[in-house]
């Protein structure tokens, strides 16, 4: 079993504090598997048996408690007194009303609550409204290339794992599959299907699924390319799918509830202010996106920048594409320390490929961190402090 360390110190950090605890993220990246791993965690630190409640609601052993009132029923008469009882709801948001039952049990004392769900819609609208104030989100992803590494027992053969990493897919279950391409495939499709029908196309009443599909499929091709809703309805269209930018703009909204995909907004450096046109977007596992466009090879640097960004978003950095002035900047990364600045490049060997990452870097004007990411096995270099990072390095968490 797989430990997710990074996760599950979150949740051991957030153990007995009067908070819900939400964890969201793709169907299949582990969110069930994190759970039953911190209650373990709780069973060797003195926790009872009696002292945890754990429900999956995709087991159809539980489909009566999907009403929400027999599931408060069902859970306060399992409460202990003068004892600390771990509630754990897995797949929380096939529950109707599901935030009523939380938000009753969370006025109770010696309640610790941990609910999981695969849309982000489970937070939106009234629902946040209710539990506004009471909960932490951690959310979750497939696989770093780290935990992938440590995973197959060895931390050698980096170059060779990586690119298995990106063929054979970042959620964990493929690592079981792993040098069987059809089984992963077909893995992989089974998520694939399973969110669009369940978690976008019934949800959203959509009716045109292959129009949906088209949609998601143009995302994946164009990973890191500067996209607008317009941009993409118009492409679609000329190419004789015919879509309007409503219906696109709802689609992406979809597959960004559900974790396929994920939105990075565009930033202005200098301005210090959120720009409102051509954001970029990234998927969450590049493996799916062989299984859906099958050898069609996308632009390897992009992929870089998308497994990049990807890992920014596990290091707890809200991630922006950054301009300043004529310049682009592949990730402007934010968290409560500050800032840093990234570029992503396969190769920067070329002195003309070297200065082209180097310009916008050096156009910023601040001390914040600047550095430049790339596929070159050379050692670290600096210049005027930007420094340049093998990015399996990097990513191997071998260097800050």
């Amino acid at each position: 079993m797989i430990q997710r360390r990074e996760y599950l110190s979150k949740l051991i950090a957030f153990r007995d504090k009067q908070l819900i605890k939400i964890v969201t993220g793709i169907r299949r990246c582990g969110k069930s598997t994190l759970l039953e791993i911190y209650q373990d965690y709780l069973r060797e630190n003195g926790v009872s048996e009696t002292q945890i409640i754990s429900i999956n609601f995709e087991d159809m052993d539980y489909e009566e408690l999907t009403d929400c009132r027999k599931l408060h029923a069902f859970l306060k008469s399992r409460l202990i007194k003068d004892k600390m009882t771990y509630i754990f709801l897995d797949e929380v948001h096939h529950i109707d009303d599901f935030p009523k039952v939380v938000d009753s049990l969370y006025i109770r004392k010696n309640v610790d609550i941990y609910i999981t769900g695969s849309n982000a819609y489970m937070l939106s609208g009234e629902i946040a409204t209710l539990i506004s104030g009471r909960y932490v989100q951690i959310e979750m992803l497939p696989l770093s290339f780290r935990e992938y590494m440590e995973s197959t027992g060895s931390m050698e053969d980096r170059g060779v794992k990586y690119a298995e990493y990106l063929r054979e897919s970042s959620f964990p279950y493929a690592l079981v599959l792993r040098g069987r391409p059809d089984e992963i495939r077909d893995y992989l499709e089974g998520i694939y299907n399973t969110i669009v029908v369940k978690d976008i196309v019934n949800r959203r009443k959509i009716t045109d699924v292959m129009m949906l599909k088209s949609v998601l499929r143009f995302v994946f091709d164009n990973i890191g390319s500067p996209l607008s809703s317009k941009k993409i309805a118009d492409t679609m269209t000329s190419a004789g799918r015919k879509i309007d930018g409503k219906t696109v703009e709802k689609y992406l909204e979809a597959l960004s509830e559900s974790y396929v995909i994920y939105e990075a907004k565009r930033y202005d450096i200098k301005g210090k202010q959120y720009l409102k046109s051509l954001n970029k977007y990234y998927i969450v596992d590049i493996g799916m996106r062989y299984m859906l466009l099958g050898s069609r090879q996308a632009d390897a640097g992009h992929i870089l920048e998308n497994v990049i960004y990807l890992e920014l978003l596990r290091r707890g950095y809200d991630v922006y594409v950054g301009k300043v002035d004529a310049f682009e900047v592949d990730f402007v990364a934010v968290d409560a320390r500050g800032t840093a600045y990234f570029q992503a490049a396969l190769s920067v060997r070329d002195e003309k490929t070297l200065e082209r990452e180097l310009r916008p870097l050096m156009s910023i004007r601040d001390h914040y961190p600047k550095m430049i990411l790339t596929m070159d096995d050379d050692p670290e270099a600096q210049y005027d402090g930007i420094r340049r990072v093998n990015a399996r390095d990097w990513l191997l968490g071998l260097t800050d």
